[in-house]
């Protein structure tokens, strides 16, 4: 075994270099060139999209013609398909236009149609991601502390419209002899912890805000908050993302200098 294995510099510079490759691969973040929300278009057109799109009931039905040049699940489409919520990633949709992928989301009940474009302006342009070296004062024992039951706070969005955010329960730390606490959304499948966070830092020196994914916690609630993992939202790499913002109480109150911080300049626009 190497003797980097276990030394946590190293690992955080692999991750660092998962995270470049990831947001800066043909069909990552950085491909996002349009959300488009069915109820904005009820005529079925949307802009620079082919093919005639309507929400019906629980499923959106794409009617396309020979000369849309739509793909579904790789063969011509020329008719009308039933399309569910994609559950993959943007490089697996079933529906394409030569090299972009179409990909059907549903948030709170409202159909929309993302587009893909890996030869998108902002992919492009990337210069990578300004990020603050592993600093292990920063990587602090937790515990988290489950709510009685979920609970879900409205909270505004990166589009301007307020959505409900779940709530599991919190994530409590220690920091220069403060106690803080941050509150976590819960994957239902295999129990992993989610927090979307403010700091010190945001719109300074660092992304308005960030988010944190600490893994699940142990049977006895303890768990490691790595600050050295935060990350950038989605809506730091396009526009067109929803990303949540910190529900209320999740802004702490010192400077978070670690993690993912901001894009690099050439695109370093959202602070």
């Amino acid at each position: 075994m190497s003797d980097d294995a276990d030394d946590p510099h190293t690992d955080w510079r692999k991750w660092h270099e998962r995270r470049l490759a990831a947001v800066s691969a043909p069909y990552g973040p950085l491909a996002l060139t349009g959300t488009h929300w069915l109820a904005d278009h009820p005529e079925g057109r949307l802009p620079a999209v082919p093919g005639l799109w309507r929400a019906s009931g629980g499923a959106v039905t794409l009617t396309a013609a020979a000369g849309d040049s739509l793909r579904l699940d790789g063969e011509p489409l020329a008719g009308e398909a039933v399309l569910g919520a994609d559950e993959g990633p943007p490089s697996g949709s079933r529906v394409s236009a030569g090299e972009v992928r179409l990909v059907v989301i549903r948030r709170e009940g409202e159909w929309a149609v993302r587009v893909f474009d890996p030869g998108s302006e902002a992919r492009r342009a990337f210069s990578g991601i300004e990020a603050t070296p592993y600093d292990p004062a920063l990587a602090l024992p937790g515990r988290f502390r489950p709510y009685a039951e979920d609970r879900t706070v409205q909270v505004e969005n990166a589009d301007g419209r307020a959505r409900g955010l779940g709530l599991g329960g919190e994530l409590v730390f220690a920091h220069e002899g403060a106690e803080h606490t941050l509150q976590v959304a819960v994957d239902e499948g295999d129990g992993s912890l989610w927090a979307v966070f403010g700091d010190a830092t945001g719109g300074r020196s660092s992304y308005r805000f960030r988010f944190l994914k600490p893994g699940a916690p142990a049977p006895d609630g303890s768990i490691t908050v790595d600050l050295n993992r935060a990350v950038l939202p989605p809506c730091a790499f396009a526009d067109h993302f929803v990303c949540p913002f910190p529900p209320p109480g999740n802004t702490l109150p010192f400077e978070v200098a670690a993690g993912e911080r901001r894009l690099k300049a050439a695109l370093a626009t959202g602070i």
